[in-house]
């Protein structure tokens, strides 16, 4: 097998069963996983996956469609490939998501980046927002940081493919789609109509922070409620 002779120690399972035994017992650092498999499919195997462990997820599958790849994303994989794969291709996405996770794991300092409710500690690889703890899988959780850490600015999909799954040209810009909007799902209040994440048309995604209570956003937007809840009106001059 091709990842043997690039020094990769290999263990294959012929069914999701004991794909799902043989990561309790072997721990790897990375899984690959096929959609066709007797027994539980691969959509379920990587749900269950995903349910247990942050481990980096690769679906290998022969099945090329949009929607298949949308599914395969959103069960919890971090990307996905489709047979036949380029030599070079399939390696070189592993060392990205494996570079990935090192970084994540080594991660230093105790850097918060707090933005009303929402609090992003990437050294504690953790969000909370409104004080409830968000379950983001490592991906989503660098693709929020990446965002955050430049709010208000715009990137393009494949400076996000670059800088949070570590690809150039073999990056599927469906990849970033499909994270942002489960990443929505679960940091946004209203993910249909997203107040944080949002989507620039044409260019990419950016972080938009909320008003701070200070802002002029705020003072100026919508009027101050007066005594009763009525609209407080701003001092001025009589009518003549």
């Amino acid at each position: 097998m091709l990842l043997r002779r690039d020094g990769y120690e290999v263990s294959e399972t012929a069914s999701g069963e004991e794909g799902l035994a043989a990561f309790e017992a072997c721990q790897p650092d990375v899984v690959l996983v096929d959609l066709l498999l007797p027994g539980m499919d691969g959509f379920e195997v990587t749900r269950e996956l995903r349910r247990a462990s942050s481990v980096p997820v690769i679906v290998v599958s022969a099945r090329a469609r949009t929607d298949d790849i949308v599914k395969g994303l959103e069960a919890g994989a971090d990307d996905y490939l489709t047979k036949p794969v380029m030599p070079k291709e399939l390696p070189a996405r592993i060392r990205a998501l494996l570079r990935r996770a090192k970084l994540s794991t080594e991660a230093g300092g105790e850097t918060t980046l707090s933005f009303g409710d929402l609090e992003i500690r990437p050294e504690a690889a953790s969000a909370t927002r409104g004080g409830r703890e968000l379950s983001l899988t490592r991906t989503e959780l660098r693709l929020l940081c990446e965002l955050a850490s430049r709010p208000g600015r715009v990137m393009s999909r494949p400076e996000l493919l670059e800088r949070v799954w570590g690809y150039d040209y073999f990056g599927d810009t469906r990849l970033v789609d499909v994270h942002m909007g489960r990443l929505r799902a679960k940091v946004e209040a209203d993910p249909a109509n997203p107040e944080l994440l949002l989507t620039v048309r044409g260019l990419g995604y950016k972080f938009q922070p909320p008003p701070r209570p200070n802002s002029p956003l705020l003072q100026h937007g919508a009027p101050l409620a007066g005594p009763g809840g009525a609209p407080e009106q701003p001092e001025g001059p009589p009518a003549q």
